[in-house]
């Protein structure tokens, strides 16, 4: 499949979504000199080619599970999207990813008490065939968090919201 393309007006909206994905199309539309129509139906084409997506994000401290967390893994080189999709196959787990460096995966959690971070590393992760090593940090304090910076849902999980 190949990369869709994005025009300028592609960048100016999805610009536009990031900073108040709440502002009305007609504001949208008056702000980059189109239609109201044009702006519905490029966000619409934006949603079903996966590339844009609405959700509600909340800070860590809204749920009983406020602790961020990430292990680190060291796996098999030639294993490692295999490791990497077995670990993003927990419930546990809220986000992987591929990495260079030291460690080949990171994985990021949320939890409320190490006993469960120590679970989900050791008991789970570790257990995996193709994981060699497993490293935890324990995020204490958030200087900064860009809530932008979020993987979107794949396109099949998409909800048409018309």
């Amino acid at each position: 499949m190949s990369s869709p393309v994005l025009d300028a007006l592609d960048h100016q909206l999805i610009d536009l979504l990031a900073r108040d994905a709440r502002v009305s199309n007609r504001k949208i539309a008056a702000e980059l000199g189109v239609t109201e129509g044009t702006v519905r139906g490029r966000i619409k084409r934006l949603q079903q080619d996966g590339l844009i997506a609405f959700t509600a994000i909340t800070g860590f401290e809204m749920g009983k599970k406020s602790r961020l967390a990430f292990i680190n893994v060291q796996a098999d080189v030639h294993r490692v999207r295999e490791v990497a999709e077995a670990i993003g196959a927990l419930p546990e787990i809220n986000a992987v990813l591929v990495t260079m460096g030291q460690f080949n995966i990171a994985a990021l959690c949320l939890f409320d008490e190490l006993e469960m971070l120590q679970h989900i590393a050791s008991e789970l992760v570790l257990m995996i065939d193709g994981v060699h090593h497993v490293e935890t940090s324990i995020a204490v304090s958030t200087v900064k968090y860009e809530a932008r910076m979020a993987k979107i849902t794949p396109p099949d999980h998409i909800a048409d919201e018309d």
